[in-house]
């Protein structure tokens, strides 16, 4: 898709530097591409702090009363 932007040519430079690309619209589209991705992460890890992909506590506590079946896979070589 093709844009138009008003970027300063010392941060156009410095991107370009920063991506080691020679032209201008790949170096813009891998800093776009890596901001993305940084703020998907940064928001990913916010969850995880929140503990948002944890089981919930009654889970858990069924699964600390169950009794542990141990392994039914046998080792190698017997």
């Amino acid at each position: 898709m093709r844009i138009t932007v008003d970027i300063e040519e010392s941060l156009l430079g410095e991107v370009m530097e920063l991506t080691g690309e020679r032209n201008k619209s790949p170096a813009v589209a891998k800093a776009v591409a890596e901001f993305v991705r940084r703020r998907k992460a940064r928001e990913f890890g916010r969850l995880i702090r929140e503990r948002a992909f944890d089981y919930p506590e009654t889970l858990l506590a069924v699964a600390e009363d169950a009794t542990d079946p141990g392994n039914p896979v046998p080792p190698l070589g017997q």
